[in-house]
């Protein structure tokens, strides 16, 4: 309760500065006890016990004391050194109508002039999406979404990877065994075909890779012809890629992939000369980290090319002089945290205070129905197909369950993409996820379709009656006060999202609002009740569905007026 936090810091910091203690952030310390018989909130009073020189209880009793006839709270109460808060019923209809007030609760404008970059999603080009890309795609557009929302300036950056030795064996697979035409006609798959047969005959003809070597040295010498062959390839990949991000609703503001930063390398080299941190190792050029548990960093290989570590500090260096951003987030596969730890060291070895914006974002591994998914075992599940595999078949079930909606197709893309994208929210990032369709595509379980159905039940309601009128005073029942204290958590749920990176948090908290939604529409009269039962009824429910709505906005899903 929003209100109530206000006054109890308010009276506590007030009894403090009679004792002379400076304000503390008393708000931050209330908790909301598991069990209801102990209160609606409870300040423990242990954190006073130094300065006051005063026992926890005693503490706890004397405050007690000062709250006598605060209208905000039925009882408070002393115990065991915890002041234990009874909020009046009345006080949460007053909280809904001053929430209610805002146009958009939750959301912030602390960071305003402050700026947030992203790095996800970033596929090699070439390469037809799968379903391992899903996570940093959906994670980090949900961590852009979060960070929006509280005000910030962000940057959405696809750091596509489009360099490297692989485009020296596309390029001879190319001219080899494929066309335009071909690409044309079958876009990214022909691009992979004939790179996977290009592995193949390789194994055969081991010359192929002596060719394929020279062709990536011309490349980097800016021959004419496979330079624009390079680019055709980016186009083509770029532009299938978009159709998937169409579909997601996902836009980038930058797509300076690998190859953007080729000419910036060097000059990080020098530097790392300059402040005596390179070494030599075996012939290649490493930054060593020996004092701080790690493996050396690998900046140059023997043959004096660049490695990735090299191109993330370049990268790094010319976002921080590009954005000056606050933080730069990589949103990556857990399997790359000692990558990005070591050279987030080199930064800071360097010199940059900056290095401390510098944020990586892991998450675990995406499986489909118990089994992992590996390209070289052939087992992999194309984002493109599930995507459209999800919207076939709730549009399937939706002409089941209603079949009076007029753009079925439209709600179909809706849910079926936001099942996808849920699927992959739902649970903490860092834990592996097992896609299954009974529970992506259910209305009824911890799913999108779920969070999305309620939403529009909600729109039903309003539809059907959206009269509003004054409710001050209005006594709430247990469902509603129930309601009510979940809904105006979702401010503090928004900023823990955002300080642990978790989408996770928002859609825990959705499904958890919406289970106290239905419980409360299916147990109170709504369009039936009178008076100011039926004014507070309508306005919580619109409340909700605000609520709702932008946690589906955050995780990067569409909101649908029915279902």
């Amino acid at each position: 309760m929003k209100d109530a936090k206000t006054i109890i810091a308010a009276k506590v910091n007030e009894l403090l500065s009679q004792k002379g203690i400076d304000a503390m952030d008393v708000a931050a310390m209330l908790e909301s006890p598991a069990d209801p018989t102990m209160g609606d909130l409870a300040l423990p009073c242990f954190k006073f016990s130094k300065a006051l020189r005063t026992a926890p209880p005693k503490i706890a009793a004397d405050f007690a004391a000062a709250f006598d006839g605060e209208k905000a709270f039925n009882k408070v109460e002393a115990v065991n050194g915890y002041l234990n808060f009874f909020i009046s019923r009345a006080s949460y209809s007053s909280a809904l109508a001053d929430a209610a007030k805002q146009a958009k609760y939750g959301s912030s404008t602390e960071g305003n002039g402050r700026v947030i970059c992203l790095d996800f999603s970033s596929p090699n080009i070439a390469k037809r999406f799968h379903l391992g890309h899903l996570g940093t795609t959906a994670i980090g557009n949900s961590i852009r979404n979060i960070y929006d929302f509280l005000g910030y300036k962000t940057v959405a950056i696809n750091y596509i990877g489009d360099w490297g030795t692989q485009f020296g064996k596309l390029s001879v697979a190319y001219k080899k065994w494929s066309s335009k035409e071909r690409v044309e006609q079958n876009g990214v798959a022909e691009l992979e075909s004939i790179y996977v047969r290009f592995g193949k005959e390789a194994e055969a003809h081991p010359e192929l890779n002596d060719e394929a070597r020279a062709a990536f040295h011309k490349l980097e010498e800016g021959d004419p012809e496979l330079l624009e062959i390079w680019r055709y390839f980016k186009d083509i990949s770029l532009r299938e890629y978009q159709k998937t991000y169409d579909l997601m609703g996902i836009t980038f503001d930058s797509y300076n992939g690998e190859a953007f930063y080729t000419d910036k390398m060097p000059a990080i080299v020098q530097e790392l000369k300059d402040k005596n941190m390179m070494v030599i190792d075996d012939g290649a050029s490493i930054v060593d980290l020996s004092a701080y548990n790690m493996p050396p960093c690998l900046i140059l290989k023997r043959d004096g090319s660049t490695l990735y570590p090299t191109r993330d500090i370049a990268a790094a260096k010319w976002r921080k002089n590009e954005y000056n951003f606050e933080k730069c987030i990589y949103v990556t596969s857990a399997g790359q945290c000692l990558h990005f730890a070591q050279w987030f060291k080199v930064v800071e070895l360097m010199g940059y205070d900056w290095y401390k914006g510098l944020v990586h974002v892991p998450y675990g591994t995406m499986s489909m129905n118990g089994e992992k998914i590996a390209s070289r075992t052939g087992n992999v599940v194309h984002l493109d197909d599930l995507l459209t595999d999800a919207i076939a078949k709730c549009e399937s079930i939706i002409a089941e369950k209603n079949t009076n909606i007029k753009d079925r197709h439209s709600v179909a893309v809706a849910v079926g993409v936001g099942a996808v994208i849920f699927g992959a929210l739902s649970s903490s990032r860092i834990k592996d996820t097992d896609f299954n369709w009974d529970d992506a595509l259910s209305f009824e379980g911890n799913s999108g379709p779920y969070v999305q159905y309620t939403y529009a039940r909600c729109s039903s309601v309003l539809r059907k009656c959206d009269e509003s009128g004054d409710y001050t005073g209005y006594q709430t029942n247990d469902a509603e006060t129930e309601l009510v204290k979940k809904a105006l958590e979702f401010d503090s749920v928004v900023h823990r999202a955002a300080d642990e990176y978790e989408p996770s948090v928002i859609a825990r908290y959705a499904l958890s609002l919406c289970a106290l939604y239905n419980q409360f529409y299916h147990g109170n009269t709504i369009l039936g009740s009178e008076g100011q039962t039926k004014y507070f009824r309508l306005a919580l429910t619109k409340f909700v569905k605000q609520i709702l709505g932008s946690c589906l906005g955050l995780l990067g899903m569409r909101a649908t007026e029915e279902i």
